[in-house]
């Protein structure tokens, strides 16, 4: 099985090429830079050249609160890129493995988010990611959408190595306690993807939208907490005092979901794979940062 990873260098991107590395499959890692994705002849002519029988697209622009004001940045890498990605595999006849997010709901659930749960986007990057949901369903490809949440790596920038950073200028940080959702190691949703793959060689295989996170609900408090318990492990420098602060203390740009704990029981049933155990991820991210 030949594979093509479009967006090689993001936080998911770094993930795959680890995981890829030592696998049977062959791969070609590729990223924006060297494909214009909204040119949908440029897209169709690089992707033929490589003639895969996956595309995996881990590209994404993901500044949330950056969205609001860039909102053309947003749909040309959300939207209009995934559709010619979407609309090139139908041509020819690939399957596309595509990354979305938990921000196309609304956040005003109380149970977990299943596949089937009505989208209520409530901020521009939520909207861009479900308009490329809606595009590749659209296009005809053959298609898996893996929705995922609250991503952290040792790879680019997010929470975690954000609150590490913090948490060794400031003896005292503010930490949102009232949005809840699942940290996801972004080595985990990598590994699972690639175990994935082998099912798309079985005859049957469908199309269709499947949730991948981590094992256990927390919020951003309850997250930044078990990273600075860890980080102490380790001799790290840590805050003396964290505070939990509701959502209205700390307003920002765009909407935030208050609750968005998705249901991850169909990939695993479908998949046979196992949702992030985010606590161990901290452990194993703090130990090759440091």
């Amino acid at each position: 099985m030949k594979i093509l990873v479009v967006g090689s260098k993001g936080q998911l991107g770094c993930c795959l090429v680890d995981q890829l590395r030592d696998k049977d499959f062959e791969v070609i890692f590729t990223s924006r830079s060297e494909i214009d994705m909204v040119d949908l002849e440029e897209v169709k002519t690089s992707i033929t050249e490589s003639n895969p029988n996956v595309v995996i697209n881990a590209t994404a622009y993901t500044a949330v609160d950056k969205a609001e004001d860039e909102k053309q940045e947003a749909a040309k890498i959300n939207h209009f890129a995934v559709a010619n990605l979407a609309k090139t595999c139908n041509e020819i006849g690939f399957w596309l493995i595509h990354i979305s997010t938990d921000y196309v709901f609304d956040g005003a659930a109380s149970l977990p988010y299943d596949e089937n749960s009505e989208t209520n986007p409530q901020c521009v990057y939520g909207n861009s990611k479900l308009k490329g949901e809606l595009a590749i369903q659209a296009s005809g490809c053959r298609y898996l959408i893996i929705r995922t949440a609250w991503v952290y790596s040792e790879y680019g920038n997010n929470f975690l190595k954000t609150m590490l950073r913090l948490g060794a200028d400031h003896d005292e940080l503010s930490i949102v306690g009232d949005q809840i959702g699942c940290p996801t190691y972004a080595q985990d949703i990598a590994k699972s993807i690639v175990s994935i793959l082998s099912f798309l060689d079985l005859e049957g295989s469908s199309s269709g939208i499947y949730h991948y996170c981590g094992d256990e609900p927390c919020s951003w408090y309850d997250f930044a907490r078990a990273i600075f318990l860890e980080a102490g492990m380790h001799g790290l420098k840590t805050p003396s005092y964290v505070k939990s602060i509701k959502t209205s203390d700390y307003p920002t740009p765009a909407i935030r979901p208050a609750y968005s704990v998705l249901d991850c029981s169909k990939i695993e049933s479908f998949f046979d794979v196992n949702r992030s155990n985010w606590r161990e991820g901290i452990k194993i991210v703090i130990d090759r940062l440091h």
